[in-house]
C-alpha cells in the first residue's frame, strides 16, 4: 500500500471493496467516534488527549472518502497501485469524449428546465452505469488499472452533473 493512500477500510472494520453497505458504514464510524472522541479525553493528559484527536481526525477522513463512491474508488485503485492521476491523465476514450461533447451541446441548446431534467437523468443514469461497471472491475475482476480510467471517467461526469445542478438552482431562484 502506498504512503498516499491510508487504509480507510481497516480504519472502520471493513475489507477493502468498492461494494460498502452504507447504514454498515454509518454504524463503524459512530463505533470508531465513540471510542476515540477528544470528549472522551477532556480529563486525560496532553497527550492522550492530541492522540485522540488525531484518530478522530483519521476516523473523519476514513469515513468522508468511503461514503463517497468516487473517493472510494480512487483509494482502492490507489491502494493497488493504480494512481488515478485525475490531473495529468486526462486521456478518454473517443466514445466517452463525444458524449461529453453531446452533453454540452445539448445543455447550450436546452431552452427549457424540462429539456435540462432529460438531460440530468441520462448524466444520473451514465453516472449509475459507472459505478456499476467500477464495481465489477474492482470487487469482481480486480482490475484496478482499468478502475481508475473508469473513476477518471466518473470524475469528469460528476462535474458535469454538479454543473447542471447549479444552472437548475439559479433556474429555480
Amino acid at each position: 500500500m502506498s504512503a498516499r493512500a491510508p487504509d480507510h477500510f481497516s480504519l472502520l472494520g471493513f475489507a477493502p471493496r468498492f461494494a460498502l453497505d452504507p447504514q454498515a458504514l454509518d454504524a463503524a464510524y459512530q463505533r470508531v467516534q465513540a471510542q476515540v472522541h477528544p470528549d472522551r479525553f477532556a480529563v486525560a493528559s496532553a497527550a492522550e488527549r492530541r492522540v485522540a484527536m488525531q484518530w478522530a481526525t483519521r476516523a473523519n477522513e476514513a469515513y468522508r472518502v468511503l461514503r463517497d463512491p468516487v473517493q472510494r474508488a480512487a483509494c482502492l485503485c490507489e491502494m493497488h497501485g493504480a494512481p488515478i492521476e485525475g490531473e495529468s491523465n486526462t486521456a478518454m476514450p473517443a466514445p466517452f469524449l463525444i458524449q461529453q461533447m453531446a452533453w454540452r451541446e445539448a445543455l447550450d441548446e436546452a431552452g427549457s428546465s424540462a429539456e435540462r431534467e432529460e438531460l440530468q437523468r441520462a448524466v444520473a443514469g451514465e453516472q449509475a452505469r459507472l459505478l456499476s461497471d467500477l464495481e465489477r472491475k474492482i470487487d469482481v475482476e480486480q482490475d484496478f488499472p482499468g478502475a481508475a480510467a473508469l473513476v477518471r471517467q466518473l470524475m469528469f461526469t460528476s462535474k458535469f452533473s454538479g454543473e447542471l445542478a447549479t444552472i437548475a438552482q439559479r433556474g429555480a431562484a
